[in-house]
């Protein structure tokens, strides 16, 4: 009687701690998610209204009358598509050579300990080395290109870190059986373990796309914020060498600058669309390469 009158208030005691510790984690994931919806019902309630086809598909103008972002969601296409070109090889080869090819030691210490900085460092820093460096220095102005470049420089980390986890999580025996069936270096990297890492790697590649999408800080000193609209193919490809504005930096600016708080809500909108399709392709590609991975 003694020993279990003992045990008992223990175990209920810690039976109490439990419930509480989970009621607990419970409701800050409630949060997350009740924060989540009421950020994405306000901004639709306040935005919904001011999108439409005609606000999507024209540029704004005082002559004609309209209230448009064709121009803008030009401008960020181009934008997204020049980093990604440039940035991705740049940062899964560097991955790959910190992982499988770089001996352990201060070089490979001290690169990931800057590339950890650089993605430490605030956007409005690196859009003022931009606009010095390659707006100024290299004669590029302010242009999509400059904007493009110091971008470049911001995701850097984000795809190589991620990348080099995604390499890390390939099993050992990978790389002890492809070199047990004679196969090389490249040859096992190449065709072993990068289809294997894909899921993080493309991860790593869409949060990127993500971030350029809600940059602005940076955008502001490089790219501009001109909204013109390209009459065809070959304008958009001159594009890339004149002013030009994506949809968060026109966000910004219709917000502050103009005080259209309509066309701010509007474009808010559509970037919360476009960021819940990324999220969405993130999934889905992880999920399809894993189950390749697994067949």
């Amino acid at each position: 009687m003694n020993e279990g009158s003992i045990l008992t208030p223990k175990w209920g005691s810690k039976r109490l701690k439990d419930i509480f510790c989970y009621g607990l984690i419970y409701l800050c994931a409630a949060f997350s998610v009740v924060l989540l919806v009421g950020i994405i019902i306000y901004v639709f309630m306040k935005g919904a209204g001011s999108v439409s086809l005609s606000f999507l598909t024209s540029v704004t103008s005082v002559l004609k009358g309209t209230v448009g972002i064709a121009g803008n969601i030009v401008n960020t296409l181009l934008i997204v598509l020049i980093t990604m070109i440039l940035a991705t090889p740049i940062g899964v080869g560097a991955a790959i050579y910190l992982n499988e090819y770089a001996k352990p030691g201060k070089l490979v210490n001290m690169i990931e300990f800057a590339t950890e900085t650089l993605s430490g460092i605030p956007s409005i820093i690196f859009g003022l080395f931009g606009m010095m460096f390659f707006g100024q220095t290299l004669g590029l102005g302010y242009s999509l290109l400059t904007g493009s470049l110091t971008l470049i420089l911001m995701v850097l980390p984000l795809i190589t870190r991620n990348t080099q986890e995604a390499l890390k999580t390939v099993p050992k025996r990978y790389r002890e059986g492809a070199v047990g069936l004679g196969a090389g270096k490249w040859y096992t990297i190449r065709t072993i373990l990068l289809p294997s890492a894909m899921p993080g790697i493309i991860t790593g590649v869409i949060l990127a796309i993500g971030r350029i999408v809600g940059e602005s800080a940076a955008l502001l000193f490089t790219a501009g914020s001109a909204k013109i609209l390209p009459k065809s193919l070959v304008g958009a490809f001159s594009k890339i060498f004149q002013s030009g504005g994506t949809m968060t930096v026109q966000l910004y600016l219709s917000a502050t600058s103009e005080g259209d708080f309509d066309t701010a809500f509007g474009i808010a909108v559509v970037l919360l669309v476009l960021v819940f399709l990324i999220n969405l392709a993130t999934k889905r590609l992880a999920m399809k390469f894993d189950v390749t991975r697994k067949k």
